[in-house]
């Protein structure tokens, strides 16, 4: 499996690649470094999302869960940057329980590529598994001057 660790401004992230695809994006450093074309093209696409030049990630993924959590990351990418969907709403648009949706959004793999911090609850944030939780989701719906802030 491939790794790079890049900086960024919620602390480093690593990005793990196994064949031609993204697998996960975790939050700290990752055990050394095997860096691959993919890896460099995905830790430029973050850079630019950090610095406000990149609202899409064009990256080939391959995260791992089940048909409905797949589902739900696929319903994820749907949308937009500097928008946000309830967990209700995303329920309904692909004939699921917001529950379910959430905990789904708990288990992605591929965080902030897979934009799960913009699904929130209908009276409030909802939850955000990444450290920091709450307040890195924040951080990164501030960044893109979504409206629930």
């Amino acid at each position: 499996m491939d790794q790079l660790t890049v900086a960024s401004p919620l602390g480093p992230l690593t990005l793990l690649a196994e064949g031609e695809a993204i697998t996960a994006l975790v939050f700290g450093t990752g055990r050394g470094r095997k860096d691959s074309p993919l890896l460099l093209k995905a830790a430029a696409q973050l850079e630019a999302y950090f610095a406000r030049k990149r609202q899409a990630f064009d990256l080939p993924l391959a995260p791992r869960g089940g048909q409905f959590e797949q589902t739900v990351w696929r319903a994820l990418c749907e949308i937009p940057y500097g928008a946000t969907e309830t967990y209700g709403h995303l329920a309904r648009r692909i004939d699921g329980v917001a529950r379910a949706v959430g905990q789904a959004c708990g288990a992605n793999p591929i965080p902030i590529i897979i934009p799960c911090h913009r699904v929130v609850a209908a009276d409030g944030s909802g939850g955000f598994s990444a450290p920091g939780g709450l307040d890195t989701k924040y951080k990164l719906l501030s960044l893109e001057g979504a409206a629930l802030l």
